[in-house]
């Protein structure tokens, strides 16, 4: 599937943030909730700075390549003879000049791990926005339950009013007062539970956000999805982070098996070093010594040989593990796509039973003004009413999770793919500052740039 195509799965502007209207607090949408979860996620800047001491390892990796120099100074003091005072300062420089690749293993080695951080911190991305859908419709589901349960209590004291006039004259007995008491009680306490409800979701948008919900909008319309189950599947194994993650850490298994058999092979280093000797401030010489060394463990008790061995079963294992992250994925777009069909039918379903039941309500409570009908079964009807109410609030806040579950499955549910607008995180930029192992002037002055943008 083509970039083009992919981007149409995304919003596409659906997610419009709200304006202000006469003065009023601003709404938040569904799309203020997103942007809010990814700038303020502690998860995200511990997996950004999980990111940057992975790039780290490749500037010490390249670091490995270049010359180590070192300096000392001592002085010594003899008291025998010739009381003599020895001073010497010594420069010296090594440098690695062939290990057979191993350096060069270790760089491409970093890299991979790199990239596999990378990925590991897309997901990470996914998550947090898709929590934020969840604490978004939470918020909304549990405030909407709590006005149904309002009006409940409002309609079932009316009841109540009602049932103690009729039996004021005569038409009811105290059976009917009893039960509309018993009912506006039981009313008054899912009204209590829905007011609990509603302030845990608001505890929940705030951890994800890190600020409570003023006013939420309206949802918004259904993101563009593909047209078939199997395209999706094909997207998610193409795109999904947690697959792309686990196909790097395979690269990096393989790295690791042929570092392993690179060092039982030789390594070549030279050194250089001066060395100025005060000798009782009298006797100064500058002695220069070059070496070239060439040096092999021959035996190491196994060590080698298990380590060897210990990178083979690694990549075996990483390998199975991403055979297994695939098809947990492709479940995961099975399971979401499922979960979609589900909720467009219960919501078409409730709408039906909604319309009856309110037909049916109204029906029972004109008929029981007539005496045609109990308390009990206006009240019944009433309950049936509010019970399809509350069902089509859940489904509803099913519909829409299962959307973003869907998009997060296929790997599309990131601040960019969904075009919110704001700026995003740039995983290389701290990378490109450090991989050459920065430590000029100009190298440091770049980075000090890449660490003030990311507010470090």
């Amino acid at each position: 599937m083509k970039n083009g195509v992919v981007k149409a799965f995304v919003l596409a502007g659906t997610l419009a943030t709200s304006a202000f209207v006469g003065g009023a607090v601003q709404a938040q949408s569904l799309a203020d909730a997103m942007v809010a979860a990814y700038r303020n996620s502690n998860l995200l800047e511990q997996n950004r700075a999980t990111l940057r001491a992975a790039d780290e390892d490749v500037a010490q990796a390249v670091a490995s390549l270049r010359p180590v120099i070192s300096w000392s100074a001592s002085t010594s003091y003899n008291s025998t003879a010739t009381n003599t005072t020895t001073n010497l300062l010594a420069l010296s420089a090594s440098l690695t000049l062939y290990d057979f690749g191993r350096s060069r293993i270790g760089i491409e080695y970093a890299k991979e791990a790199v990239l596999a951080t990378r990925q590991a911190l897309v997901a990470v991305e996914q998550d947090v926005l898709l929590s934020a859908v969840s604490a978004y419709t939470g918020v909304k589901s549990a405030t909407e339950t709590v006005a149904i349960s309002r009006n409940s209590v409002r309609v079932i004291g009316e009841s109540l009013r009602a049932a103690n006039d009729r039996f004021a004259v005569g038409e009811v007995t105290r059976t009917d007062v009893a039960l509309a008491e018993a009912r506006l009680a039981a009313a008054r306490a899912a009204l209590t539970a829905a007011e609990g409800q509603l302030a845990s979701a608001r505890e929940s948008y705030r951890v994800v956000t890190g600020s409570y919900p003023v006013s939420i909008n309206g949802l918004p319309p259904a993101p563009a999805l593909p047209k078939s189950l199997a395209e999706a599947t094909a997207t998610a194994q193409r795109l999904h982070p947690s697959i792309l993650q686990a196909q790097h850490q395979v690269t990096v298994a393989e790295l690791a098996v042929q570092a392993a058999a690179a060092e039982r092979l030789p390594t070549i280093k030279g050194t250089a070093s001066a060395s100025a000797y005060d000798y009782s401030v009298s006797d100064n010489t500058q002695p220069l010594g070059l070496s070239l060394t060439m040096s092999q463990t021959l035996y190491a008790g196994g060590t080698r040989s298990s380590a060897h061995r210990q990178a083979l079963a690694n990549r075996d294992r990483v390998t199975a593990a991403l055979l297994q992250t695939t098809r947990i994925i492709a479940q995961n777009v099975a399971v979401s796509w499922a979960n979609i069909e589900v909720a467009k039918a219960q919501i078409i379903s409730l709408d039906q039973q909604i319309a009856a039941a309110t037909i049916a309500y109204e029906g029972v409570k004109e008929e029981a003004t007539l005496g045609a009908r109990t308390t009990l079964e206006v009240l019944d009807a009433e309950q049936e009413l509010l019970t399809a109410q509350a069902d089509k609030i859940t489904a509803e806040a099913n519909y829409q999770v299962s959307l973003y579950s869907l998009l997060s499955s296929m790997g599309l549910l990131t601040v960019e793919r969904l075009n919110l607008g704001i700026p995003t995180y740039d995983p290389a930029a701290y990378y490109n500052a450090v991989q050459n192992a920065p430590h000029t002037s100009v190298q440091g002055e770049s980075l000090d740039r890449v660490l003030r943008a990311i507010g470090k």
